[in-house]
């Protein structure tokens, strides 16, 4: 028999929105396990704590540098990292190389984690063609298209399903991108056909300057995933160690042919939504942002590997002087490149160029560009 009363609670629907989607933590503020069987399950060695926390500091000083190369006028478009860290580099640690990353704009960290070169990080914020070749990386140039890596990630997971490849698709888009319907129509047609994809919504409150509240109803973005039949969590996007376990535990789903997962991580972007002029203050308070300086991913990662004797402030200084010296060798890199000709941009775009395409070439050639 049906419960016709409980069945038409609308309200009571929205209200039970909250305990559905209870958020996944293992690394409180403090830098303390608050779930041990969690951190178990992470089962993340010595070696790998420390690597995760060097890459996590690599990607803060790579957010750092190219900030202020954006305002030297040296970038293109930049869109910061500073506070996603946890989110974005933590949870790319847990795939491997054999899968696919099909990223967005605020994703270059995690591409160059994966071995793209940063010098072509800094190419293709430049516009520059040859910062869209990837080599041996297994991924795509960072979308533009919000959303559209979502639709990207379905068609690669196909593939990889019907090649029987042991290997994942996964995307990132930000709350902004949850309410583009290129990330409906991936998760479905990924949902429909069981392909091995991993879906991350990096809800850092702002589709730019839009509050997460003025662009969707929904009280956790999770719930799309429900939406399209796919097994949809929330993780708290500020606790490295929550996400890895996410996304680990997500591949293994996926890679074991039992379809795609979506990932809410609830993050936050410390600075502004790209160089381009934007001010963040415009749309949100300064102690709101102090408030989430407060549960800074490097902060609790920091005090938690310096209790188990792994991490040190000599280590750390090390990892950024490091890192630093293969940035400023990357500005040296890009600096030196050919400059680009509107020849090499039409023959680099097309593999087969048409007639006309070929006269429009050989045109701009003749005229030295």
């Amino acid at each position: 028999m049906t419960d016709s009363k409980k069945i038409l609670d609308f309200a009571g629907q929205l209200v039970n929105q909250d305990t559905e989607f209870p958020t996944l933590e293992v690394l409180n503020n403090e830098g303390k396990i608050i779930d041990q069987a969690g951190y178990e399950a992470a089962d993340l060695s010595s070696e790998e704590l420390v690597q995760l926390m060097t890459e996590m500091v690599q990607s803060r000083v790579l957010n750092d540098r190219s900030t202020k190369l954006s305002k030297q006028g040296r970038l293109g478009f930049f869109a910061p990292t500073m506070g996603q860290e946890a989110s974005q580099i933590a949870s790319n640690f847990a795939f491997k190389p054999q899968d696919w990353i099909m990223p967005g704009y605020r994703d270059i960290p995690e591409l160059i984690m994966r071995g793209w070169p940063i010098y072509k990080a800094f190419l293709w914020s430049r516009g520059h063609y040859e910062g869209n070749e990837f080599g041996d990386v297994r991924g795509w140039f960072p979308q533009i298209i919000i959303g559209a890596q979502y639709v990207e990630a379905a068609g690669v997971a196909l593939g990889l399903k019907m090649n029987g490849e042991d290997a994942v698709a996964y995307a990132y888009t930000g709350d902004g991108g949850s309410s583009q319907g290129d990330t409906y129509e991936g998760m479905n047609f990924a949902s429909a056909y069981k392909a091995p994809a991993v879906f991350f919504i990096q809800n850092n409150g702002y589709a730019i300057s839009t509050p997460r509240p003025v662009q969707t109803a929904a009280q956790h973005l999770a719930a799309k995933g429900w939406a399209v039949g796919i097994p949809s969590i929330s993780v708290d996007g500020m606790d490295a160690i929550a996400m890895y376990l996410a996304a680990k535990e997500a591949r293994q789903w996926a890679v074991e042919g039992k379809g795609p997962v979506l990932i809410e991580t609830l993050t936050n972007r410390f600075g502004p939504h790209s160089m381009s002029g934007d001010d963040p203050l415009r749309y949100r308070t300064q102690e709101d942002i102090d408030e989430w300086h407060k549960k800074d991913p490097l902060i609790r990662m920091r005090i938690f590997l310096e209790q188990q004797g792994l991490w040190s402030e000599e280590k750390e200084a090390a990892v950024i002087s490091d890192y630093n010296e293969k940035i400023d060798q990357a500005v040296k890199e890009a600096d030196n490149i050919h400059k680009q000709a509107v020849s090499d941009l039409i023959e680099s775009t097309f593999e087969v160029p048409t007639y006309t395409q070929k006269e429009q070439i050989e045109k701009f050639r003749q005229e030295g560009n």
